[in-house]
C-alpha cells in the first residue's frame, strides 16, 4: 500500500498512519519488512568481512544531552576467589547511541503506534522493545548529506540549519548509484557526530544545552519518501533523526514515522568509520546488524549496531 493509500489520522490534516497495515497490536511495524529473505539478500553484501562498529562510547556525548543523567559504573572485588564483578546503574538507555521504540512517543487523544493505550506500571508487553531483540537485520544503506551541514557547523553551530528536505534526500540515495529495496535501513550521515567529535570540552558543553541539530525534514513528503521506499528503520549520526528547530508547517518527523507508520529511529550513530570504509570500496551498502536489549516493556534501547563490509 503507497503512503497516499494510507488512511488518515485526522480528517483535513495530512498525517497519515499505518495501524492496522500489520494487524491490531503489532509490536514491530515497518521491521515486518526485514523478511528471511531480505535478510538472506542482504548477507549476500558482505564482500570482506570487515566488521565496523557503529556505537559511540557509552559515556558519550557528554555532558549528556537532553537532561538524561550519565551511567555510574562502579566495580567490586576482588573477592576471596579473585573476581571481579562491575555494576552499571542509573543507565539511560537513550544516553548514547540508541533505538527510540514504539513506547516513546504518544499522540494525544489517540495513543501509541497502532493506537492502543499503555499501563506502564503492569503493562510489560504491549510494543515494548524486547519485540525488536531478535535483531534489527538487514541491507544498510549510507546515504552522505553532510556537505552543507558540516559547513554550516564550522561557521556558527548554534545556527539553526535548514532542515533535509524529501527531494534532497532523495538526490543523496540516488547519488550511491543504489537502489531503495523494501526493508531497507536507511543510514543517514548528517555531519553532527563529525563536528561533535571536533569540538573541545567548551563547545561540548554547550551542546548539552542546545536544541539545534540538522537532520530530515518532518514533512509528509519524507514520511512519503521512507515508506513507499520501503525503508525498515532509519538510523542517523545526530541526536533526533530530524532536525532541530524544524521548518515551520512541516510537522514533527517522529510523529509521521516513529508513531504513525512504526518506523524505528536510531540516533547518536557513528557512521564515521563506516563512510570511509564504504568509500575506499566505491560503494555505499553493507550489512547492517543490531540487537537492542530485550527489556520488557522498554521505552529505547542502546544501539548495539555494527556493520559488515
Amino acid at each position: 500500500m503507497s503512503y497516499a493509500d494510507l488512511p488518515l489520522l485526522t480528517p483535513g490534516r495530512d498525517e497519515r498512519h499505518a495501524w492496522e497495515h500489520w494487524g491490531a497490536g503489532d509490536p514491530l511495524g515497518t521491521l515486518n519488512r526485514i523478511t528471511p529473505s531480505v535478510r538472506r539478500d542482504a548477507v549476500a553484501t558482505v564482500r570482506t568481512g570487515e566488521t565496523i562498529n557503529l556505537d559511540l562510547p557509552l559515556d558519550e556525548p557528554y555532558p549528556t544531552l537532553f537532561g538524561r543523567r550519565p551511567y555510574q559504573h562502579t566495580f567490586t572485588g576482588p573477592s576471596k576467589r579473585d573476581f571481579i564483578d562491575d555494576r552499571i546503574d542509573d543507565l539511560f538507555p537513550q544516553a548514547s547511541t540508541q533505538w527510540d521504540g514504539f513506547r516513546h512517543l504518544l499522540i494525544p487523544d489517540h495513543g501509541w503506534f497502532g493506537g492502543v493505550q499503555i499501563d506502564f506500571e503492569t503493562d510489560r508487553d504491549t510494543i515494548g522493545i524486547q519485540h525488536w531483540s531478535a535483531g534489527i537485520i538487514g541491507r544498510g544503506l549510507l546515504v552522505d548529506v553532510a556537505e552543507r551541514t558540516i559547513a554550516a557547523l564550522a561557521e556558527d553551530p548554534s545556527a539553526p540549519i535548514d532542515p533535509i528536505e524529501a527531494d534532497e534526500l532523495q538526490a543523496a540515495i540516488d547519488a550511491t548509484g543504489e537502489t531503495l529495496r523494501p526493508g531497507d535501513i536507511l543510514c543517514v550521515r548528517t555531519g553532527w557526530m563529525q563536528y561533535y567529535h571536533n569540538a573541545d570540552a567548551a563547545e561540548r558543553e554547550a551542546v548539552a544545552g542546545r536544541f539545534t541539530w540538522p537532520g530530515l525534514s518532518g514533512s509528509s513528503e519524507m514520511a512519503e519518501l521512507l515508506w513507499d521506499g520501503g525503508i525498515a528503520a532509519v538510523a542517523a549520526d545526530n541526536p533526533g533523526v530530524e532536525a532541530a528547530p524544524g521548518r515551520r508547517g512541516s510537522g514533527s518527523l517522529h510523529r509521521r514515522a516513529l508513531a504513525l507508520l512504526g518506523m524505528p529511529f536510531g540516533e547518536l550513530f557513528d557512521f564515521d568509520a563506516l563512510d570511509a570504509a564504504l568509500r575506499a570500496q566505491d560503494r555505499s551498502s553493507f550489512l547492517f546488524m543490531a540487537v537492542p536489549l530485550n527489556i520488557p516493556g522498554g521505552v529505547g534501547s542502546t544501539g548495539n549496531a555494527v556493520a559488515m563490509l
